[in-house]
C-alpha cells in the first residue's frame, strides 16, 4: 500500500483546478497524468528579465519589463497577417507590440488605447521599428506585481501555453507535504543539499544547481534502492539447479565456430544455472557478436536437465526471426521450439499452449504474450530477455510466477553499457562480455556526406537497388514540425516513392502494428527494395540482403544508437557501406561524434565515448531508447553521482538495517514517490 502522506501527489491531474478533458489531452501528451508528475515536470531553462525604464535602456534581444501605454491598433489587411498595437514607453518612444492569429482577441482585451500596461517580453527590430512579439505578460498599472524577473520555461505539446503550466505547477507544489531524510546525514552536510521539499521549490523557481543535483540523486536512490532489493530477494529465493549432460549440445548445428568470448559466456552461465539461487545474469554483446547462439547453449542446458525454456523478445518482427534462426540450429538435437505471439490463434495456438503444459514444448519464443495467464508451463527454469532494456523491471518479476520455482534470468542487451549506465539499468548484475566478433564478418565501409550531396545520394541508392541488394533510409522523426527542418521520414517516403514506386516501403513508430508488420515483412524477404525508417528498426532486424545503410541528419544521433543502426547491414557475405548525411553546420561534439563513426566499428569504445561526449552537457537531439531509467537525472548527473546513490543505498541496507530501519521507513516513502515500489514489493510481506 502507498504510504498515505503520498495521497496528494498521486491524486489526478483534474483535482487540479482548471483541469478538464480539453486540458488533460495535451498534458496527458507529456505524461502528466497526476499531480506528481506535474511536481517533477522540471522547468528546461529560465528566462530572466530586466526591468526598464525605457527602451532606449534595453538592447535588442533582451528579456525586458517595462511600462507602456497602448496609442494605436493595426490589424493587417491580410487576415493572416500581424496584428499590432503600437505604443509609447514613458519617454515618448514608440514600440510595437506584435500579435499573429487568434491571439489578436487577446491584444484587443488587454491592451486599451490610453491604458498603462506593464509588458514583459523579448525587444526586437522588425524593419525601422522596435518591437514585441507576443508579449509574455501584460498586466495592468498597480495590479499583479512582476517582481518575479527570473520565470521558468517549461516543455509544452500543443494546446497548452507557460502560464497554464505554471499555474497547475504552483497548485501541485502546495499540495506537496514535507517529507522525512532518507539521504545519509553526512552526505546531505557535504553537499548543503536543501530538504526534498524545499528542493522542489528552488528547482522551479531559478538556476538552483545544488537543487537539481539533490532531486536527481533522491531518483538515483529510489532505482538503486530498488534493484538492490530485487537483487536480495532473487538471492533468497528457491530456483531450480540445471546440471545438462551435454547431449544436445554436442549435436548443434552453429554456421561458425563459438569465438573465445562466446565460450567463456556459455562457461559462467552454465556456473550460475547450478546454483540453486537464481541466476540474474546480463549478456552484453556488440552488433552480430553472436548473443543467440549463446542464449541457444543455456536453453538447451535447461533441456538436458529435464526442464523448459523461454526466449523472450520486445517484438513480434524480432520474435520470428528468432523462431527461425532458434528452429534451424537446434533441430538436429531434437529439441521441439515453438512460438507464441498475440498474433497466434486457434489450433496452433491451443497446441502449443498443451505442449508447454505437458512438457513437450521445450523452447518457447515469443513476445510478452507468454506472459498472459493462459499461458501454463510444465518445468519453465530459465527464461532469456532479448533486448531486455525494452521491458520493465515489474515485467521481469513476472516471470518469477510462470515456473514452480523462481527460473533463471538471462538479460541480452547488443548495446554495450558503460559501467555507470550499467549500475542505472541493471543495478549490481553479473556481466558477460561477448567482446570478440564471429570470423568472416566484413567490416562496414563508413562515410559521412554533406546533405547538398543528397542528389548524388538517391542516384547511388538507385544503382544499389537496380544491381538487385537492398538498403535502410533512416530519419530522426516521424513528421516534420514546424518548428524543426529535421528531415521526416513521412516526407522523405513520399519523395523516395515517386523515385523507387513499390520498391519502397515505410515503418515508424505510429503505424499500426499490422501494417508495420506488413511492410517489414515484404523488405525481409526481398519483395520490398528499400526501406525508409525511423530508430524503429535500431533493434534486431536481421535482413541478410541489405547492404546500405542510410541515416540522415546522423549528427541528431548518439553514438552507440548510430552504432546500432549501422549494425543492420554487414549482415551478409557482400560488403556493406553506411552513409551518414549531415547537415551544413555542425557543432565540435557533432564532428567528433562523426569522425568516431567512421574510425571504429567497436561498440565498446564507442558506448565509452558517448558517455564522455554527452557528459560534455550537449543535448543529442534523438534521446536514445532505454539509455537511462531516469526522468530528472542528466548524463552529467547519471556520472557523479550515481556511485555515491548506490554506494548510500549498500549503507542503508547493510548498516542501517533497510527498509525496516528508522531511515528505511523515509526510504520507502521515496521508492513510492519515484514509482521503485516493485522494489518495495519484493519484500515478503512488504
Amino acid at each position: 500500500m502507498r504510504p498515505e502522506l503520498l495521497n496528494p501527489l498521486f491524486a489526478e491531474v483534474e483535482a487540479l483546478d482548471g483541469v478538464g478533458p480539453k486540458l488533460k489531452k495535451p498534458l496527458t501528451k507529456l505524461g502528466l497524468e497526476r499531480a506528481r508528475d506535474v511536481v517533477f515536470h522540471l522547468p528546461e531553462r529560465f528566462v530572466s528579465r530586466r526591468a526598464v525604464a525605457n527602451i532606449d535602456a534595453a538592447g535588442e534581444g533582451e528579456q525586458i519589463v517595462v511600462a507602456l501605454t497602448p496609442v494605436e491598433h493595426r490589424a493587417s489587411r491580410n487576415s493572416r497577417g500581424p496584428y499590432r498595437v503600437l505604443a509609447r514607453d514613458a519617454a515618448g518612444n514608440a514600440i510595437a507590440l506584435t500579435y499573429f492569429g487568434r491571439a489578436s482577441y487577446t491584444a484587443k482585451k488587454q491592451l486599451p488605447v490610453g491604458a498603462k500596461r506593464w509588458v514583459a517580453g523579448k525587444l526586437e527590430r522588425y524593419g525601422d521599428m522596435l518591437q514585441i512579439v507576443h508579449p509574455d505578460h501584460v498586466l495592468e498599472e498597480g495590479g499583479a506585481s512582476l517582481e518575479h524577473l527570473t520565470e521558468p520555461v517549461y516543455r509544452l505539446s500543443e494546446g497548452l501555453t507557460q502560464p497554464m503550466v505554471a499555474k497547475l505547477v504552483a497548485q501541485a507544489l502546495e499540495r506537496t507535504p514535507e517529507l522525512p531524510e532518507w539521504i545519509e546525514p553526512g552526505e546531505v552536510d557535504r553537499e548543503k543539499w536543501p530538504s526534498w521539499r524545499d528542493a522542489i521549490l528552488l528547482a522551479h523557481r531559478g538556476e538552483h544547481p545544488a537543487a537539481r543535483d539533490r532531486l536527481a540523486y533522491d531518483e538515483m536512490l529510489a532505482n538503486s534502492l530498488a534493484l538492490m532489493l530485487v537483487r536480495a530477494d532473487n538471492r533468497r529465493r528457491q530456483g531450480t539447479p540445471l546440471r545438462g549432460d551435454g547431449r544436445l549440445r554436442a549435436k548443434l548445428a552453429l554456421p561458425f565456430p563459438l569465438t573465445g568470448a562466446q565460450q567463456r559466456s556459455i562457461a559462467e552461465i552454465e556456473g550460475d544455472l547450478a546454483q540453486t539461487a537464481p541466476m540474474l545474469r546480463l549478456l552484453q554483446g556488440d552488433v552480430g557478436a553472436g548473443k543467440t547462439v549463446v542464449a541457444l547453449e543455456a536453453m538447451l542446458i535447461a533441456v538436458e536437465a529435464g526442464a523448459q525454456a523461454a526466449l523472450l523478445a520486445p517484438t513480434e518482427i524480432l520474435a520470428r526471426q528468432h523462431f527461425e534462426t532458434l528452429r534451424r540450429m537446434a533441430a538436429p538435437t531434437g529439441a521441439r521450439v515453438e512460438i507464441l505471439t498475440g498474433r497466434d490463434k486457434g489450433r496452433a495456438r491451443e497446441a502449443v499452449l498443451m505442449g508447454l503444459l505437458d512438457g513437450s514444448v521445450e523452447i518457447l519464443v515469443g513476445t510478452h504474450a507468454i506472459f498472459q495467464d493462459q499461458v501454463a508451463y510444465r518445468n519453465l527454469a530459465l527464461v532469456a530477455i532479448d533486448e531486455q532494456h525494452r521491458f520493465g523491471v515489474s515485467q521481469r518479476l513476472m516471470l518469477a510466477g510462470k515456473g514452480k520455482r523462481a527460473p533463471h534470468v538471462l538479460a541480452m542487451t547488443a548495446t554495450p553499457i558503460p559501467r555507470t549506465l550499467q549500475l542505472a539499468q541493471y543495478g549490481e548484475l553479473d556481466v558477460s562480455k561477448l567482446d570478440e566478433m564471429p570470423p568472416g564478418r566484413q567490416p562496414i565501409d563508413t562515410r559521412v556526406v554533406g546533405i547538398e550531396r543528397m542528389d548524388e545520394v538517391v542516384a547511388g541508392v538507385a544503382r544499389h537497388l537496380e544491381s538487385g541488394r537492398q538498403a535502410y533510409w533512416v530519419c530522426p522523426m516521424v513528421r516534420d514540425s514546424e518548428a524543426d527542418d529535421t528531415a521526416a521520414a513521412e516526407a522523405r517516403f513520399a519523395g523516395l516513392q515517386q523515385r523507387f514506386g513499390a520498391d519502397a516501403v515505410l515503418v515508424h513508430g505510429q503505424l499500426s502494428p499490422e501494417l508495420k508488420d506488413a511492410a517489414m515483412e515484404r523488405f525481409a524477404s526481398g519483395h520490398a527494395k528499400l526501406l525508409v525508417a525511423t530508430t524503429v528498426i535500431e533493434v534486431g532486424v536481421d535482413v541478410p540482403g541489405a547492404t546500405l545503410m542510410v541515416i540522415e541528419q546522423a549528427e541528431r544521433f548518439g553514438l552507440a544508437q548510430l552504432h546500432q543502426l549501422r549494425g543492420r547491414v554487414g549482415r551478409g557475405a557482400a560488403k556493406s557501406v553506411c552513409l551518414l548525411l549531415r547537415s551544413a553546420t555542425l557543432s565540435e561534439t557533432a564532428r567528433e561524434r562523426l569522425a568516431l563513426m567512421r574510425e571504429t566499428q567497436d561498440g565498446f569504445r564507442l558506448a565509452e565515448e558517448d558517455l564522455r561526449l554527452r557528459g560534455g552537457g550537449e543535448l543529442l537531439g534523438t534521446r536514445q531508447s532505454g539509455d537511462t531509467p531516469f526522468q530528472i537525472a542528466n548524463i552529467d548527473q547519471i556520472s557523479r553521482l550515481l556511485p555515491i546513490a548506490y554506494d548510500d543505498s549498500r549503507l542503508l541496507m547493510e548498516r542501517d538495517g533497510g527498509l525496516a530501519g528508522a531511515r528505511g521507513e523515509a526510504a520507502r516513502l521515496l521508492l513510492y514517490l519515484f514509482e521503485r515500489d516493485f522494489g518495495v514489493r519484493t519484500l515478503r510481506g512488504g
